[in-house]
Parts: C-alpha cells; structure tokens; sequence
C-alpha cells in the first residue's frame, strides 16, 4: 500500500508543479504578482485528473506565489483567482492599462471601413 501512496504523492506534487508554471507565466510583471489568474478548459481538467485533486492543487500552487487562491468552477470552466488585496500603485496601472485598451478599441471602431 506504502508505494500506492507514493505514487499518488509524486503525481500530486507534478500536478502543483504544473499548474504552479501555467500560473506564474499568467502573470504580467508589471503587476508584480498580482491579478493572478489561471483559467482551465474542460479538455484540460479531464487531462489533469480529478476535478477536487485540481482544484486542491492549483490552490496549492497559488500559495507557493504567495496568492490568496480561490477556484471557482463555471460552465466546465475552472478559473483559479488571486484574491490577494492590490496595493493602490498596481491598481492604478492595471486601471489605466484596462482603460487604454478600451480607449484603442473604440477608436478601431470609429475609423472607416475600406470597402
């Protein structure tokens, strides 16, 4: 039984591995960590395992980058979130990053179509 558990410890640990590096190259790194997210479609959920071991592990992963990691499942989708407090400065920038784009897709919809 000992080398079943083993086992099941190892593949546990490469699944945190895993996720832990999808996570970390979410990041911006103007952000300096924060706003961290991971979104898993159902395609990869059903190659990672079981959907509780996942989620334990992504949880995991996020403590390791030093996130506040909550996972929510939504239509098959899993999304695993920092729910860290942002400093006032990162807040700002992402804000203003957020508005940017905005601002540049409206004015690719204001300019006239070549037909």
């Amino acid at each position: 039984m000992p080398v079943k558990d083993d086992l099941a410890r190892r593949r546990h640990e490469k699944l945190i591995d895993r996720l832990e590096s999808l996570m970390r190259a979410a990041l911006k790194p103007e952000y300096q960590g924060y706003y961290g997210h991971l979104i898993l479609s159902s395609d990869d959920l059903a190659e990672m395992g079981e959907l509780k071991d996942v989620r334990r592990a992504a949880r995991e992963a996020g403590r390791r980058l030093g996130w506040k990691a909550t996972t929510q499942l939504v239509g098959g989708r899993l999304f695993v979130l920092d729910e860290r407090e942002v400093p006032e400065e990162i807040e700002q920038l992402a804000g203003d990053t957020a508005a940017a784009a905005i601002d540049g897709a409206w004015q690719e919809g204001r300019r006239p179509r070549g037909i």
